[in-house]
C-alpha cells in the first residue's frame, strides 16, 4: 500500500484560535483523507487530546487561556511519567514567527514547525513526513 492510503483516516487534533485558520486547514486536511479534531486553545486541546489519541497534533503558539508553549510544557512533563524522549503523539507547531522556533522545536521535542501563511501542499508533505 502507498504512503498516502496508509494514512488515510488519521487522526489530527488541530488546535488554533483562528477560526479561519481552523476551517482552511480542516477543509484541506479532510479532503486528503484525515479525520480532524480541532479546539481553540491549549486548555480545550488537552482535554481532547486524552479523548480522542490522535494521531499527530497541529498546535498554534500563539493562543488566549492556555498558549501552545504551555500546551509543550503540559505536554513534556506527560511524556516524561512514561520515559519517553520525543512528545507523543508528534506535534507540528503553527507559528507566525519563524525566528526562534528551531530552538524550542529542540528544547521541547517537537516534531516540525510551519511559519504562517503556509501552503497546503507544505502542511501535507509535512503532515505525511511527521506520520512516518
Amino acid at each position: 500500500m502507498n504512503g498516502a492510503l496508509s494514512d488515510m483516516g488519521k487522526k489530527i487534533l488541530l488546535i488554533d484560535d483562528e477560526e479561519d485558520i481552523i476551517t482552511t486547514v480542516s477543509v484541506r486536511l479532510e479532503s486528503a483523507g484525515y479525520v480532524v479534531i480541532s479546539a481553540k486553545d491549549g486548555e480545550q486541546g488537552l482535554d481532547l487530546l486524552t479523548k480522542e489519541n490522535p494521531d499527530l497534533v497541529l498546535l498554534d503558539i500563539m493562543m488566549p487561556n492556555m498558549n501552545g508553549y504551555q500546551m509543550l510544557q503540559k505536554l513534556k512533563e506527560k511524556t516524561k511519567q512514561y520515559g519517553v524522549k520525543r512528545i507523543k503523539p508528534p506535534v507540528i507547531v503553527i507559528t507566525a514567527k519563524g525566528e526562534g522556533v528551531r530552538d524550542l522545536f529542540e528544547m521541547e521535542g517537537i516534531t516540525d514547525y510551519i511559519v504562517k501563511p503556509f501552503e497546503s501542499q507544505d502542511l501535507l508533505d509535512r503532515i505525511k513526513k511527521a506520520l512516518e
